[in-house]
């Protein structure tokens, strides 16, 4: 929302739809012409068959303060949003991700990797600052995207969820079909102002449905475990230089015991995991951000006892070297 400089009131939102579709274009130019739709946050790989075949794509979008709302129809693709493209962008906000025909399949983080199939409606969370493997079936999909500050005010620790599905099973939950059947009717019918808070009301929604889901929100427990849990990820960023950064001097500064540590990291692989993957994804921030600065040098900056440790685990987290990591994202972004 922005500020007139006249009135010093805020100003009304606008309300923008935009509709895109790939059939009028020639066969061999469909899928080019949705990667160039999306290519500017996502990556989309081309097979020749799919050159051939032909791609069936259609987006209808509404944005407005901020956020959007997408109702997309495809034939099968694969979407991508890899560290190399993060490291390079300023894309960082979260998708609640529904699936209402079709399959898909969606991988998230490093390793291991959190594996998670939409074959019923469900809603997904996909944090942007984080990476993704995306499969889709022939299928339709709605996807809200909001600002990270919208759902960091429900959810504090809210890069938490990535890659988390939440079913309509709770009170909560359920509420949510209801608001995006009405949104995905009503949007073309609402002034920018409705719209605005529409999408925003619906957004804080699916947000409180995943911290009640996590445990991360509600009560003055939850509260206190959220707290807990926000001084134990703060303790670990601070440290990962340190060789000697251990789970046990992670649980002293977070005064939560060990049993409940261990489930709040669960999704992230466990504590360990979630350690080495901070200093992998720091890793690969930096191979962009210094170009000049040695590969081992970055490696022993951040905790790794040697070269052929830390070239084993960046291997098994992005399927390639250090080295072609830091071509990949430079060329990223020299193309931008």
């Amino acid at each position: 929302m922005t500020t007139d400089s006249a009135t010093g009131y805020a100003a009304a939102p606008v309300c923008d739809y935009s509709h895109f579709d790939t059939y009028g274009s020639a066969a061999r130019l469909q899928l080019p012409a949705w990667r160039e739709r999306v290519g500017h946050f996502l990556d989309v790989p081309i097979s020749r068959r799919q050159l051939a075949d032909g791609f069936r794509g259609s987006i209808d979008s509404y944005r407005v303060g901020g956020m959007a709302f997408m109702d997309c129809r495809t034939d099968p693709v694969e979407q991508t949003r890899a560290v190399a493209r993060i490291s390079t962008d300023n894309v960082c906000q979260f998708v609640f991700h529904v699936a209402v025909d079709g399959v898909v399949e969606t991988a998230t983080g490093l390793y291991p990797k959190r594996n998670a199939v939409q074959t019923v409606p469900g809603i997904l969370a996909l944090d942007l600052n984080q990476p993704m493997w995306m499969t889709r079936g022939p299928c339709r999909v709605m996807a809200l995207f909001v600002p990270r500050e919208i759902v960091e005010a429900v959810l504090p620790e809210a890069a938490s969820i990535h890659g988390r599905v939440i079913e309509y099973h709770s009170p909560l939950a359920r509420m949510i079909p209801a608001h995006l059947a009405e949104l995905s009717r009503s949007l073309p019918e609402m002034s920018p102002q409705a719209a605005y808070e529409a999408l925003r009301g619906c957004a804080m929604l699916i947000a409180a449905a995943f911290g009640r889901q996590t445990g991360l929100t509600g009560n003055a427990r939850a509260a206190a475990r959220t707290a807990m849990f926000a001084s134990a990820r703060r303790y670990i960023d601070a440290h990962l230089g340190q060789a000697d950064l251990t789970i046990d001097k992670v649980l002293a500064v977070s005064q939560l015991s060990r049993p409940t540590l261990y489930r709040l990291f669960e999704p992230e692989g466990g504590l360990a995991a979630y350690i080495r993957n901070r200093r992998l994804r720091e890793a690969a921030d930096e191979l962009h951000r210094y170009p000049h600065r040695p590969v081992i040098e970055v490696a022993y900056g951040l905790g790794f006892n040697s070269a052929s440790d830390f070239n084993r685990a960046f291997r098994r987290a992005y399927e390639m070297s250090p080295g072609d990591f830091r071509e990949a994202a430079l060329a990223l972004g020299i193309r931008r």
